[in-house]
């Protein structure tokens, strides 16, 4: 990610609802390490706080939504008010339709945005084709671990779930309840595996500079306003921190 840090964020509440309890056999069906990710408990997201544009951020109480929207103003991007040591993060989001090129639309971790040494788990659409999700994990700065995984569906379509589950162990991504890729943390591996506390972030930018183009499209906004929806969000009960 390459937004720039602001000096003075600014915060909102937000109460959403969503999921269901983990079942007994699901537990009992999984390994220890499956179950380090599972036995997370979680709660609706409560409060985020708005990095800039402001008036680009919106959440609307009737629907349980968090609005990104891209125009002439440029993006947005929302955050947890605090960071989280592991857990289960969840959203519903919807990306916006049109000829999106050039955009990044998103929900990851970080431990801090624009920290050259920062740990980060990345779902990223990638605007010049919404039928990919890709995704990343970095570890003090160090990434270069991105995945490519086609979605079976367009994501401007409707709403679906995407899933961080983030444990000393593994880290798991799921669309739609569907495993997308699982990374075990190798014995020996304590400095390669993301363990700094990280806010749950979610943005949409313009991304045409990356790669000449190559990696999101080239913008032509031609269809903008564009809006991400996000509801239904859900961060950890516990393991908060300032």
């Amino acid at each position: 990610m390459v937004n720039a840090w602001p000096p003075n964020p600014i915060r909102i509440s937000s109460l959403i609802h969503f999921g269901t309890p983990l079942s007994v056999s699901a537990l009992q069906s999984a390994t220890m390490a499956d179950a380090a990710l599972l036995l997370h408990e979680t709660h609706p997201l409560k409060e985020i706080v708005i990095d800039y544009t402001p008036e680009a951020c919106s959440h609307c109480a009737a629907s349980n939504t968090i609005a990104l929207t891209y125009d002439h103003r440029g993006g947005a991007r929302w955050r947890t008010a605090t960071r989280f040591h592991s857990g289960t993060f969840s959203a519903r989001i919807r990306c916006p339709g049109g000829d999106t090129s050039g955009l990044n639309f998103n929900l990851y971790l970080s431990s801090l945005e624009g920290d050259k040494s920062q740990d980060e788990i990345d779902f990223e659409f990638l605007g010049r084709d919404r039928s990919l999700v890709q995704t990343n994990v970095f570890t003090e700065g160090a990434g270069n671990r991105e995945r490519f995984h086609e979605l079976g569906f367009d994501a401007s379509d409707g709403f679906h779930e995407y899933v961080f589950a983030w444990g000393s162990e593994a880290i798991e991504w799921r669309v739609d309840g569907k495993v997308v890729r699982r990374e075990e943390r190798k014995e020996g591996e304590g400095e390669g595996f993301p363990r700094k506390p990280m806010f749950l972030y979610a943005s949409i930018w313009d991304a045409s500079g990356i790669d000449e183009g190559s990696w999101c499209g080239k913008y032509c906004g031609k269809d903008q306003p564009y809006v991400c929806l996000y509801k239904d969000i859900r961060v950890p009960l516990r393991t908060a921190v300032g």
